[in-house]
């Protein structure tokens, strides 16, 4: 094993806790959910930006480039001021979700560069405009814009002029499990010398002002020379050291609020959370305190760089003082080799056959997924309730947001789908995070998994927690999904798959099947009213709120994935089954379980139309009227695409060991006819002697995928739109009460308001539904083999096998990252400082969705979540296609 597995393996089996510190820091905490008192939840200006650095949060610590234990009890972070900035750089600045013309949206540029599971070395830059940073342009140059303008950015202001800039990079190298090494390198990319402050700074998270009797932590300096060490005094973690390189000031105050500023009241404390910021933008000497010693202090280095030039500070957070030697010797080899340790261990995990280019994508998004963790805490029945000893919250919030989940107790390291625009867990994001995540970390992403299922988190009804704005949404059930690709990702990486933990989650994941069996199906026809499902405003309606027609939508997404559900959880049993016999049962319960979604999806007459369109070759959403009529909603989007996730094949050999499973399918394809007819074949052996459980046969599958492979409809250079191209020129519309709804073609931003204006499934490419797509081709050429070709693109004469098909797929979305014979990536669009300057183009961002036509990076920028499945694809699909007629027309 190298050296990270080898840690890895120590903090697994708890000989060593290699993991006990990490990124752990959230990058906003400020405008969340958990931090919002108001009475109506308008949580953005309850604690907006303004208010963050003045006031002590409740629940989580934010910062720049931070890392924390993982209890966050003691956090550490980046701050910088250019000496013109009218307050310190201590987060990242944003808009807020009504601010932004697009939603909320990060107005920094920062990039993860590295990062090894165990988080043994991590590296992170921040670029630092040396004039003054434009907030209010910012705000302004975004209101004057709609939702058909394009967002405001900061590269738009000019402050990155003639490379006016700082490059901040931060490195942290464990020389131990509580010995942390802390390199900051600051290059001044402008062409005269610049100043700049440096303050990294170290605090506790506030625990002690919220009733109880939680002792105050106290962090002191214990000497000057010949360097300055701080020694921080916590009752839970213990006793801890900082050791500052240098001559540096040390700032002392108290991570405590600021009432007079925020509220004019008086301060029960002399020293406040801005009082470092008062002391160095405001010259205000008597803010900090004289005493050394306090909650929160900032390492002061007032530096001058030259044009070009760099400069390195040293730090490191220990459990030890040295004994007065010094914290240094060996700094550099220890950091060094922390390097090369992380060089090796990803040499296992990425394709050495992949140019450099595709290894720098992958080994940059394996650095986004990482220090993508976070604390995340929120525990509703407080929230709801307030502390003792502080002003309880409006009555108006026990009847509103999250009130039903007093259960939740949130207290974990958990993946975020991005710590700024999104710091907080989205059960279905996660779901997909651990795809990739399981190729480095297996155990983190089953930790994960897992987690969402505990009886502290899944609501006692059975419904998993859906995000902290609205957990009782509904998301779509992919977690079963998830855990058995993770099984599978596992058992291949190391030679044999955790049972135990695939045991676990099933029987965690019966409640839930059962809360959507009783919940969204309660009228028992196996078609699903799902609501939300995470597709945002695909549809002409908001689906979670009443319709303005009335009635109610037979969801063709909602029926498909829990069409999906029940082959994932067959495939769980019939591997548990392998081992222990009880689980045939269980088996076919799932088996008779999709028999009757499938054939309530496709069949004619009775009480419904059923999804699928025999006239059009497609499945749609259908709209039930109060009067009982009923209306195709004839939208071609992704809504129509999920019914081909719901596949699987079975192996002769394992029909083979369960002869009482295998008894049970085949007298149930003989028996009930009227239930299998009309469904892709069950009997049928395929290649391999497969069996195939699908929703779509044959000839749907050819007839979906002909609008699929169509470039005028699905097919973009850079994957699958989320909505067909032709609405561009025909936008679906449906009357209502004297309006008219409508649908068109968006590939780009949003421009409707659904969901705040900031989700857009009107085009764009997203990666999750491409990949299930992916994916599920490559099952149906499992049973279908060879001989079963389509056209691609549809009207070209070219004919493909479907694994040729999934693996082009798969190159055109990986495509977006990697530079094109012009040396441009789409990922930047029309950014030319990202295409052209050296220092910015090898600097990637994993967007939240992708423009339809042009491949550029859209929405949230830092949300390597979800698009981290950029990684698997490298992994398995390699990176440029194989046949010359096939090359990409990448738009420029």
């Amino acid at each position: 094993m190298t050296q990270e597995e080898i840690r890895m393996s120590e903090a697994g089996t708890r000989k060593k806790h290699w993991k006990r510190w990490g990124p752990y820091l959230s990058e906003r905490a400020w405008g969340t959910v958990r931090e919002d008192y108001s009475a109506y939840g308008s949580a953005w200006e309850y604690l907006p930006h303004d208010h963050a650095r003045s006031r002590a949060y409740r629940w989580n610590e934010d910062g720049m480039a931070g890392i924390s234990d993982r209890r966050q009890t003691i956090c550490f972070a980046l701050a910088l001021w250019n000496e013109r900035d009218p307050i310190l750089k201590e987060r990242l600045f944003g808009l807020t979700g009504n601010e932004g013309n697009h939603g909320e949206d990060v107005k920094e540029y920062y990039f993860y560069l590295d990062s090894t599971p165990t988080h043994s070395y991590m590296k992170y830059l921040y670029k630092y405009p040396q004039s003054e940073f434009p907030y209010a342009k910012l705000v302004e140059g975004s209101r004057s814009r709609d939702r058909h303008d394009r967002e405001y950015e900061l590269l738009d202001t000019g402050v990155f002029n003639d490379n006016r800039y700082f490059d901040v990079f931060v490195e942290y190298a464990k020389a131990d499990t509580e010995d942390i090494l802390i390199k900051m390198t600051v290059t001044n990319r402008g062409q005269v010398a610049a100043n700049l402050r440096l303050l990294p700074t170290v605090w506790f998270r506030n625990t002690w002002s919220w009733g109880g009797r939680k002792r105050r932590p106290e962090l002191h300096e214990i000497r000057p020379a010949p360097y300055p060490v701080i020694e921080l005094n916590h009752a839970l973690p213990g006793n801890r050291w900082l050791h500052c390189e240098g001559s540096p000031e040390l700032l002392f105050t108290e991570n405590e609020t600021n009432y007079r500023r925020l509220f004019g009241v008086d301060n029960g404390n002399s020293y406040v959370k801005d009082s470092i910021n008062d002391y160095v933008v405001d010259g205000r000497e008597d803010a900090v305190n004289p005493q050394h010693a306090g909650t929160k202090v900032a390492i002061h280095y007032r530096l001058t760089v030259g044009a070009g030039e760099t400069v390195v500070v040293r730090m490191r957070l220990a459990d030890s003082d040295f004994n007065g030697k010094s914290a240094f010797g060996g700094f550099d080899w220890t950091l060094a080799l922390r390097q090369r340790e992380a060089d090796e261990f990803y040499a296992t995990v990425i394709p050495q056959g992949l140019s450099a280019d595709a290894q720098s994508v992958m080994r940059q998004g394996f650095a986004g997924m990482l220090w993508s963790k976070q604390f995340y805490h929120y525990v509703v029945k407080e929230w709801l309730q307030g502390d003792a000893g502080n002003p309880p919250p409006p009555e108006e919030r026990r009847r509103g947001r999250n009130h039903n989940w007093t259960h939740l107790h949130n207290a974990d390291v958990i993946s975020m789908p991005d710590k700024w625009e999104y710091p907080w867990y989205a059960a279905w994001d996660l779901a997909f995070h651990c795809i990739p995540l399981a190729l480095v970390d297996s155990e983190f992403a089953k930790e994960q998994l897992m987690l969402m299922l505990r009886e502290w988190y899944m609501h006692p009804n059975g419904q998993i927690p859906a995000y902290e704005w609205a957990l009782g949404d509904v998301n779509p059930p992919v977690h079963a999904w998830a855990a058995w690709r993770v099984y599978k990702i596992d058992k291949k990486r190391h030679g044999k798959g955790d049972r135990a933990f695939l045991q676990r989650v099933f029987h965690k994941l019966m409640l839930n099947f059962t809360w959507w069996v009783n919940r969204k199906d309660a009228e028992g026809r196996n078609i699903f009213q799902g609501g939300f499902l995470g597709l945002d405003n695909i549809g002409l309606f908001d689906r979670s709120a009443p319709l303005p027609t009335g009635g109610y939508i037979e969801q063709s997404d909602g029926t498909s994935w829990m069409a999906m559900y029940t082959l994932n959880m067959l495939t769980i049993a019939l591997e548990l089954a392998k081992e222990d016999p009880c689980f045939e049962d269980i088996a076919s319960k799932f088996w008779e379980h999709f028999i009757r979604i499938a054939h309530a999806m496709s069949h004619r007459g009775e009480d419904s139309m059923g999804l699928w369109n025999e006239e059009d070759g497609f499945f749609y959403d259908v709209l039930r009227l109060p009067d009982g009529s009923q209306l195709p909603m004839k939208t071609r989007s992704m809504v129509g695409l999920i019914p081909l996730f719901a596949v699987q094949t079975l192996e002769p050999e394992v029909l083979d060991r369960l002869p009482d499973f295998k008894r049970r399918l085949e007298w149930f394809i003989d028996n009930r006819p009227e239930l299998t007819k009309d469904l892709a074949t069950m009997r049928t052996e395929g290649m391999g002697e497969r069996r195939l459980l699908s929703i779509a046969g044959q000839e749907q599958l050819r007839r979906i995928l002909k609008y699929v492979l169509d470039e005028r409809e699905f097919l973009s250079p850079y994957g699958i739109r989320a909505l067909s191209k032709h609405h561009g020129e025909q936008p679906f519309c449906l009357a209502v009460h004297g309006s008219n709804h409508c649908i068109s073609y968006d590939p780009g931003e949003s421009t409707t308001g659904l969901f705040g204006g900031n989700s857009n499934w009107r085009g764009p490419i997203w990666f999750p539904l491409n990949y299930l797509l992916i994916e599920s081709l490559q099952k149906f050429h499992h049973y279908l083999g060879d001989g079963f070709k389509v056209e691609f693109p549809t009207g070209s004469g070219e004919m493909m096998s479907l694994r040729e098909v999934a693996d082009e797929l798969s190159r055109r979305m990986t495509s977006i990252f990697l530079r094109d014979e012009n040396g441009r990536r789409p990922l930047f669009g029309n950014m030319e400082k990202f295409q052209t300057d050296p220092d910015w183009q090898n600097l990637l961002l994993f967007h939240e969705y992708f423009h339809g036509d042009s491949g550029a990076g859209v929405g949230a920028n830092h949300q390597t979540g979800w698009t981290g499945l950029v990684i698997k694809l490298m992994q398995q699909s390699g990176e440029r296609p194989k046949r010359k007629d096939l090359s990409l027309q990448l738009v420029a």
